[in-house]
């Protein structure tokens, strides 16, 4: 068996039946898992990096980048809902590429997600910690920065420099405690992020039901601010390198795909938890960006927690609203934290199942049923990245680590639609092959838009990935130790 063996869509829909008591336990509903896609998007992109994006590359017309990232999403999200219930296993894209691209392509593929969950879980933890310290400021308590920053800062054009703080504690005291809930069972950790999901939609909207009374349509204008005669830095340039960016908003309803082998009725479920939870965010993300652009010039967004800053400028008669949006956001980044956090130790989990990681990485908790190694490993290891780095360079990553992912699950329903037409579908992808070539060219096109130093660290981190391949995984593999498989 070579590198493009490839797992049948028989054998991973009997894996998945029959895993018996000794695997994933299956209690979510399509409820939990549209909640659970809400968790994970509704999050640092709508406020921490809407105001980062706005300030440094697209002004207002961060509403089109959010609209050019929420159509990329939408395409390759439609292509999520037919593999997730074709194939209810908890490997998500990774499982969906042994399926239809071979084995090599699966692994670089769940390399590859490890940037989107571990390090977009970090991401967000740093957004949090600049949202906790800024609260707790307004009540006099002040944590030295040395120990609420990450010690290296990098700029707009990806320059490094040193902080002088040691380490951004906050960040990793929130990671390790959602690595605690997960670790206890999914369904208590579903339970958690329902409360959170309730809690900050209730904030997004009182946001813009009493942001839109304050916006003065001088700040719109320009609308798209003139370049500055460097690519990405305002402009229509602007505008697609903040799609790139900003694209990190959207990031979750994909999540809900790892979540597939702990699904009731995952044929049913997994489309409307994905598409679902995509499309009620993509409403509320461009109703929020006006609002914000609106109540305040977008020079002054670029700010660990811009929603705050925006409604600062409308004055006291909205303080009230300044404490709620503070916790709602404190309470709905930590639930992004948990359900990206979620993500990764399952994808280990497949891979493990596969052969390709270590068998520790498939054990499951006897008594909580869930992969408590891995999510532990996971925890550990996006605390110390969160701890270290900026928002802004580890969100550049992310963006590009699940752009990538996104191309490969679009060209993987084209490509199965043509060798396997016949196989039972709960779902299908309208319009294919052109919905699966739109969200291949878009998110191409939003890769394209970020600095080229992510293209660089996306290329070492894939190099990494290659090594590890070759010296273990290949050697490792059940298909190339023989069992039965499809071969390109």
């Amino acid at each position: 068996m070579g590198l493009w063996s490839r797992k049948s869509i028989t054998v991973l829909q009997r894996e998945a039946a029959h895993e018996g008591e000794g695997g994933l336990r299956r209690t979510l509903t399509a409820s939990n898992l549209t909640l659970l896609g809400i968790g994970a998007i509704i999050g640092a992109g709508i406020f921490v990096l809407t105001g980062n994006a706005a300030a440094q590359y697209a002004g207002p017309a961060v509403v089109y980048s959010m609209l050019a990232a929420g159509l990329a999403c939408g395409f390759a999200g439609l292509c999520y809902a037919e593999f997730a219930s074709m194939i209810p296993i908890a490997g998500s894209a990774y499982t969906y590429g042994y399926a239809t691209l071979g084995e090599f392509i699966a692994w670089i593929i769940g390399w590859d997600l490890m940037l989107e969950y571990l390090f977009g879980a970090a991401t967000v933890a740093v957004g949090w910690s600049g949202n906790f310290v800024k609260f707790l400021a307004e009540f006099g308590i002040v944590i030295p920065t040395q120990w609420t920053d990450a010690p290296i800062a990098v700029d707009a054009a990806n320059n490094f420099s040193r902080t002088g703080a040691t380490l951004n504690v906050p960040a990793i005291v929130l990671v390790m405690l959602m690595t605690w809930i997960l670790v206890i069972g999914i369904k208590e950790s579903a339970r958690f992020n329902n409360v959170i999901v309730f809690v900050k939609i209730a904030i997004v909207f009182l946001v813009i039901g009493f942001g839109f009374m304050y916006v003065n349509t001088a700040n719109w204008h320009p609308f798209i601010p003139e370049n500055t005669g460097r690519f990405g830095e305002f402009g229509w340039s602007g505008v697609l390198r903040g799609a790139g960016v900003i694209f990190f908003a959207y990031i979750g309803f994909d999540a809900v795909s790892t979540a597939a082998q702990e699904a009731k009725n995952p044929q049913r479920d997994m489309p409307i938890g994905i598409l679902g939870s995509l499309g009620i965010c993509t409403v509320l993300y461009v109703l929020m960006a006006l609002v914000m652009t609106g109540m305040v010039h977008y020079s002054k967004l670029n700010d660990p927690a811009p929603i705050v800053v925006a409604i600062a400028a409308a004055g006291s008669s909205l303080a009230w609203l300044r404490y709620a949006v503070e916790i709602g956001s404190l309470a709905g980044l930590a639930s992004v934290v948990l359900v990206m956090l979620m993500g990764q130790p399952r994808v280990f989990y497949s891979m493990a199942r596969d052969g390709l990681l270590p068998e520790i990485f498939g054990r499951v908790h006897p008594k909580y049923k869930t992969p408590h190694i891995t999510t532990i490993m996971t925890g550990t290891i996006a605390a110390i990245v969160s701890g270290l780095f900026p928002i802004g360079l580890l969100g550049q990553l992310v963006s590009i680590g699940t752009l990538l992912a996104f191309v490969i699950v679009c060209a993987g329903v084209w490509i199965l639609r043509v060798r396997e037409p016949n196989t039972p579908r709960a779902f299908r992808t309208p319009l294919v092959p052109l919905v699966p070539i739109l969200g291949i060219l878009s998110c191409f096109g939003l890769m394209a838009g970020l600095p080229k130093d992510t293209w660089y660290r996306l290329l070492i981190w894939l190099a990494i990935g290659l090594v590890v391949y070759f010296l273990y995984s290949k050697k490792h593999s059940h298909i190339g130790r023989g069992e039965t498989s499809h071969t390109m």
